[in-house]
């Protein structure tokens, strides 16, 4: 566990240079940051991931906000996310899911950072559905779009992501049914679609490593290749 925090740790340190270039060319203007699903310290020991740059910009009094993907069907950012980012005092709007290209095409974000759940030794990134699609509208506006994990999320014997990955699909009733709190606190469950329409549930998708500006790891930064991340850890060549 110890070793684990520290290596969260070691990617807010690494990251933190990200923004605070960005910081600086912005004349200290806020830096917006999106990011989707939740790779925070409840997933992942004290940091998070995605977050930990985040985190230590804002320690290092680095103006900035985070715009916060509600991460349908669980709503992972909407609840967990966003609940991260305010008890720590940082700036951040939820948005849905799909608004982060029309956000990036009018100059209002500046970096995204993701976490992943597994990734192949080529750069291949599986993590929570909708990633692929905040991925394709990064590279469409020129927006840096970062990934942040330890070098224990690396598949060293995967090289095809959208191959070789299996994507599980869940419980369509996550989609058919939204669950939230009502006005007195009471948790409700309520149908949204047709009772009699069907549902798909594809929990994860994988970004290939082309749409991938590079990897924030322990180690350092490097680019979302096999010669790159190999020359980060040599040890799994």
């Amino acid at each position: 566990m110890e070793e684990e925090a520290e290596n969260c740790r070691l990617i807010g340190e690494h990251g933190y240079a990200l923004i605070k270039e960005i910081s600086l060319k912005k004349g200290g203007a806020p830096v917006n940051i999106l990011t989707h699903c939740n790779a925070g310290w409840l997933a992942t020991i004290e940091y998070g991931t995605a977050t930990a740059p985040i985190y230590t910009a804002f320690d290092k009094n680095i103006d900035l906000h985070v715009w916060v993907d509600e991460t349908r069907p669980l709503n992972q950012g909407a609840r967990l996310t966003a609940w991260e980012l305010g008890k720590h005092g940082i700036q951040h709007t939820v948005i849905t899911d799909n608004a982060g290209g029309h956000l990036m095409q009018h100059g209002m974000v500046d970096l995204v950072i993701v976490g992943t759940d597994r990734t192949t030794r080529t750069g291949d990134v599986a993590n929570k559905i909708g990633t692929y699609l905040k991925a394709l509208a990064a590279k469409d506006n020129g927006v840096p779009f970062y990934v942040a994990l330890p070098s224990s999320t690396f598949d060293w014997n995967l090289r095809d992501g959208i191959k070789d990955i299996p994507i599980e699909e869940r419980d369509p009733d996550e989609i058919r049914y939204i669950q939230g709190l009502d006005t007195n606190g009471n948790l409700l469950s309520v149908l949204v679609p047709p009772k009699d329409s069907c549902a798909a549930n594809h929990a994860f998708d994988v970004t290939p490593a082309r749409l991938i500006t590079g990897f924030i790891t322990e180690r350092g930064i490097c680019k979302a290749s096999e010669e790159s991340i190999l020359s980060m850890f040599p040890e799994y060549l």
